[in-house]
This record gives structure tokens, C-alpha cells and sequence, in this order.
């Protein structure tokens, strides 16, 4: 009995204990719960009243890719203004294909000499993009690629409503075209200012990539003041952007979170040919003067000062006795033109634009060319170790001709200039036409750039024409061989002409 009212009594006491611990357990866990409650609440509290939050469209405050944030607002405004561009373009090159019994002799023999004869026709093809409608009146905004040599344009909107567009105007140089649709009530998408776009700012793509119906894609801004190459001659100013942009995408919206028009999509850069993020867009600001330019005259038109240029680097900086590598190498000086009458000269350093640094090349051919024609702009130079202004009155530009000079077809072997691996030949008229220079031209014709030596790691090619070494005419090898020898092991600084062009390489 003893045995067991002890046995009862242990049992009672741990179930005693057990019971009071899970007590105590449940009531600090209330205590907790309701203290991170109020923390909760007062951060919610904090949060509302903060300057920092982000209140236009309902895009939520914090990382943009996170899964509470919809830029379906955003989306609802932008999209109705975004259309499909349905072209038919006449390709004239391409006849197409006769009937098979054409030519066959047995229809000849049935149908006699006087078988009626098929005219080939060309070819048509369809092409597909997309477009941006930014005035009420029905101007809209697109590629010049999407639309060019279009007999008939067709646009259709969001809702499937379908109108036949005139071609207002097409300017190749930037890509741009400006269509034109009478309709009522039409939504438009407002032109944002591109030159306040920084780099990381959230973008969305709107377009019709693939034949599809309007889709939307995500990115930010990747890089501003690109330009790819891929349109030989044109203005290049593009915004990058990893959204992604398929074929169908040009001429389509790059927009913002204020679902401003920022930029209109207009290449990518894939070895597929699809999209791999980087894409590029036209700026806005550039659009809206091609636009107005285009509807006002229906062409446009550019400020010119008639200089050749190009980028540095820190050889070619050295070899100028730059300290770095700011601005912009002047390599030739046209005749005639505003930048001779200023007073530039080959050689000259280019710093900045009516006070405005320029970044490079790209930066101040755009500068230029956006400027009216017949304006003032002043020209901060660097010159022989002093830094000085000039002020040229813009010519309009002219689109030079696509077609260049020939090549050098010379021969010639003779290896005058080996240590650097080239192979010369003292100019002469007749190959002074082969390589497009002037008959009188005193200089060096390359005829040969040997593999992996220092000439080919410089950029030289067979048909240049070396003019200066080291900042001196050489007329004559032994001219070439002295310049060489004169620097010492260190990079020669050539001025070569290629295809109607001058430019600096150092070797």
C-alpha cells in the first residue's frame, strides 16, 4: 500500500510539472506573438508616412522583381496605344517564278507562236512589326526597317480594329518612320524625356514579337548612348535593355514605370537570331525630332561641320601628348567645310561642345547632326599642349555614297617596312585611282600586312595609304624607315587613308 501511494504521488507531481511547463510555454507565446504584432504594426505605420515610398501607378516601393510587385497598371495605360504594322513590301530584285509550262514545247507546239507571253512579276513580301501611336490625330511611330518600300501599311490596334496607314515619312539614317491613321478617340502613349534615364531603371517592352498578339516583357536599362554598327551610316544613340525583344518587337514601346514612352525598340544583338537580353531602343528624345522634323518637312535635317574623327586611346593619346584619353581625335578636315573655315586641324583634340564634354565619336557626331543647320557651336580644342576655342556655323549633312574606292591590286612584295609587318610601294597616279586618293598624294601604299604581326594587331590592311609617321609626311621608304627608327621602340604614331577616309593607328 505504501509502495503504491508513493507511486501516485510521483505521477501526480510530474503531471503537476508537465502541465504548469506547457502553461508557462503557451503564455510566453501569446506575450511574444503580440509584441512582434506591435512591432509590425508600428513599421506598417512608419512605412505609410515615408517619403520613400513609392505611390504613382501602385508599383510597390523595394526590389521591382519581387513577387508583390504588378505592373499591371502600367501595362493597362501603356498597351492600347501599342499596334501591329503590316506591311506589303514590292521586293523588285526578286521577279519570282514564271509558270512551268512557259517554255515547255509541247504547250508551245498546242498553243502556236502566238502563245500569249508571262511577264514575271515581283516578288511581295509581308512584313511584320510594330508600332507606337503618340499623337491623338493618329501619328504613330515606328522603324524605318518595318515599313520601308511599303506599297500598303496596315494597323491594327489592341481591340482588333484595322485602318490603312499613309507613310508620312521615313528617315533610314535613325531608323524612324512616322505613319499616319484617321480614326476617333484614339489612345496615345505620352513621349517621356529618355535623357533622364539612368542605368538600372526598370523598363517594360510592349510589341508583337513572332506573329504573336501584343505581349509584354520585363528589364531595366542596361547601358545608354550605344551604337551597334549593324546600320552602316546611321545615328546611333541607342538605350540597351535586357527586356526581352524578339523579331515583331521593332517599332514597338519601350516604356517606364510612369508608362512614359522612353524609347522605340528597334534591334537585338543574337547569334540565334532570338532574344539573349540585349536588346536596343531608339530614345524618345531622338524620336520626337525625327518625328517633328518628318511631319512639319517630311525630311530631316542635320548639322554637318565636315570633319573625320575617331576615338582615342591611351596609345594615340600618347602619342598627341595627351595626359588621358578625353575626347575626340580629328583625323582629317574637308575642304571647304565649317570645321576648315573654324580653323580645326588634323590632329586636333576635340574636348567639348558648347561646354559640354563629348564622351566619343558617336556622342559628338549625334551633337552635331541634332543641331540645325546654320548654328553657331563652339568647339573646345586641345592643340599642341594648349587648350583653345573655336566656333563653326553648321552646313546641313549630306548622305555620303555607298559606293567606295577600289583597292590597291598591286602585287608588290618589297618589305621596306618589315619590322612592323607590312610590305610598302611608293604611290604612284595609277595606284593613287585604285585606292581612292588624290592623283598628286604623297605617301605609302601598304601591299601586304603580315598575320600576327604588330601591323595587323593595329588595324592596317592591304590598300592603305600611309601619309604621316610620327606626326611627319613620308613620301619615300627611306622616309618610313627613319620614322621608325627615330622612335625608339616606342609605338609609331601612322595617319593612313583608307577608302576616301583618314584615320590615326599606332603601331
Amino acid at each position: 500500500m505504501e509502495n503504491t501511494a508513493e507511486n501516485f504521488r510521483t505521477y501526480f507531481n510530474f503531471k503537476t510539472l508537465f502541465i504548469a511547463a506547457m502553461a508557462i510555454s503557451l503564455i510566453g507565446g501569446a506575450v511574444l506573438f503580440g509584441l512582434i504584432y506591435k512591432i509590425n504594426a508600428q513599421s506598417v505605420a512608419q512605412l505609410g508616412t515615408s517619403d520613400n515610398t513609392v505611390e504613382r501607378l501602385n508599383v510597390p516601393a523595394g526590389n521591382p522583381r519581387n513577387a508583390s510587385t504588378s505592373y499591371a497598371d502600367i501595362v493597362e495605360k501603356a498597351s492600347p496605344a501599342v499596334v501591329t504594322i503590316r506591311a506589303d513590301i514590292v521586293n523588285k530584285s526578286d521577279p519570282g517564278r514564271m509558270s512551268p509550262f512557259q517554255n515547255d514545247p509541247l504547250f508551245r507546239r498546242f498553243f502556236g507562236e502566238g502563245m500569249p507571253q508571262q511577264q514575271q512579276q515581283p516578288r511581295t513580301e509581308h512584313a511584320l512589326g510594330s508600332g507606337v501611336i503618340v499623337r491623338a490625330d493618329g501619328t504613330i511611330l515606328t522603324n524605318n526597317h518595318v515599313v520601308a518600300g511599303a506599297e500598303k501599311v496596315v494597323v491594327e490596334l489592341n481591340n482588333r480594329k484595322s485602318f490603312d496607314a499613309k507613310i508620312v515619312g521615313t528617315d533610314p539614317l535613325s531608323d524612324l518612320a512616322v505613319l499616319k491613321i484617321d480614326g476617333k478617340e484614339l489612345p496615345t502613349l505620352a513621349l517621356g524625356d529618355s535623357d533622364k534615364v539612368r542605368v538600372g531603371d526598370v523598363v517594360l517592352a510592349i510589341g508583337n514579337p513572332l506573329g504573336l498578339r501584343q505581349t509584354v516583357t520585363s528589364g531595366i536599362i542596361s547601358a545608354k548612348g550605344r551604337a551597334t554598327g549593324l546600320s552602316d551610316g546611321s545615328f546611333e544613340d541607342f538605350l540597351q535593355t535586357d527586356a526581352p525583344i524578339n523579331q515583331g518587337n521593332s517599332g514597338g514601346a519601350l516604356v517606364d514605370l510612369n508608362g512614359n514612352l522612353i524609347g522605340i525598340n528597334s534591334q537585338i544583338l543574337s547569334p540565334s537570331g532570338g532574344n539573349i537580353g540585349i536588346g536596343f531602343a531608339i530614345p524618345s528624345n531622338m524620336a520626337k525630332t525625327v518625328m517633328e522634323q518628318l511631319v512639319k518637312d517630311g525630311k530631316v535635317h542635320r548639322g554637318m561641320i565636315g570633319i573625320g574623327i575617331q576615338n582615342l586611346d591611351s596609345q594615340l593619346a600618347a602619342g598627341f601628348g595627351l595626359s588621358n584619353a578625353e575626347g575626340v581625335l580629328v583625323n582629317s578636315v574637308a575642304a571647304g567645310s565649317p570645321g576648315e573655315k573654324a580653323g580645326i586641324k588634323q590632329g586636333d583634340v576635340i574636348t567639348a561642345v558648347d561646354g559640354k564634354a563629348v564622351s566619343d565619336s558617336n556622342d559628338l557626331r549625334n551633337r552635331i547632326a541634332e543641331t540645325s543647320p546654320g548654328t553657331s557651336v563652339s568647339l573646345t580644342i586641345f592643340r599642341d599642349g594648349k587648350e583653345q576655342t573655336l566656333s563653326a556655323v553648321l552646313d546641313e549633312f549630306k548622305q555620303p555614297s555607298a559606293d567606295g574606292p577600289e583597292r590597291d591590286s598591286s602585287d608588290s612584295k618589297k618589305k621596306d617596312g618589315a619590322v612592323l609587318g607590312l610590305a610598302l610601294q611608293v604611290i604612284t597616279p595609277e595606284i593613287a585611282d585604285h585606292v581612292g586618293v588624290d592623283a598628286n598624294t604623297k605617301g605609302l601604299v601598304v601591299t601586304e600586312v603580315e598575320s600576327g604581326s604588330r601591323a595587323e594587331d593595329a588595324g592596317l590592311q592591304q590598300g592603305d595609304v600611309i601619309l604621316q609617321a610620327n606626326r611627319q609626311p613620308v613620301a619615300t621608304i627611306a622616309e618610313m624607315q627613319s620614322a621608325i627608327s627615330g622612335s625608339n621602340g616606342k609605338p609609331v604614331l601612322l595617319l593612313v587613308s583608307r577608302q576616301g577616309r583618314t584615320l590615326y593607328l599606332t603601331v
